[in-house]
């Protein structure tokens, strides 16, 4: 996984501006197995995430046996005063998991799914938001289609809302450093 690479060479959560020092680890799920499975993400109000810009919450997929977020609890504080936690597992009413499986999957603390730098241009997360990128990928899509339908939905919207996450990075480049 991008975020357990990311993670292991210091680039995330680069505090200070540190890319090299390893402050935070993912480790073995609380489970003890691999989860293949989906799960509702709160992104954090307060983050400073470029990716997540515009989003409130997601439904994405996870599929890993190593994705528990841990850090000390003075860096776990220090993330959210610094808004890097963008994304939390949530239940299926999107409040906080507060640890409890399967709304947790692995047994992230402060149900941690996803961190930023301190730019917020640097972002990993244990879901995967590339499966999500079509409607036609969520578990549940007919019962959503219909439900859009009645919205009179356009074809625009048949775009999955992992799909955000990278349009959002597009957009920041576009507008942030390019001439």
């Amino acid at each position: 996984n991008g975020f357990q690479a990311l993670v292991n060479m210091g680039l995330l959560p680069g505090m200070n501006r540190d890319y090299r020092a390893r402050t935070v680890a993912l480790t073995a799920n609380d489970c003890g197995n691999f989860r293949d499975d989906w799960v509702h993400l709160a992104v954090d109000p307060g983050t400073s995430c470029i990716f997540t810009k515009g989003l409130d919450r997601l439904e994405l997929p996870v599929r890993h046996g190593e994705g528990k977020f841990y850090a000390p609890p003075e860096v776990i504080e220090r993330l959210q005063k610094r808004g890097q936690v963008a994304l939390r597992y949530a239940g299926p009413d999107f409040e906080p998991a507060r640890g409890v499986f399967p709304y947790n999957p692995n047994g992230s603390l402060d149900d941690i799914a996803g961190v930023c730098d301190e730019t917020g241009r640097v972002f990993g997360l244990m879901p995967h938001p590339e499966a999500f990128h079509h409607l036609t990928r969520h578990p549940q899509w007919t019962r959503l289609l219909d439900i859009e339908q009645r919205r009179t939905m356009s074809p625009a919207d048949w775009e999955g809302r992992g799909l955000r996450i990278f349009r959002n990075a597009v957009e920041y480049v576009r507008e942030n450093l390019l001439p």
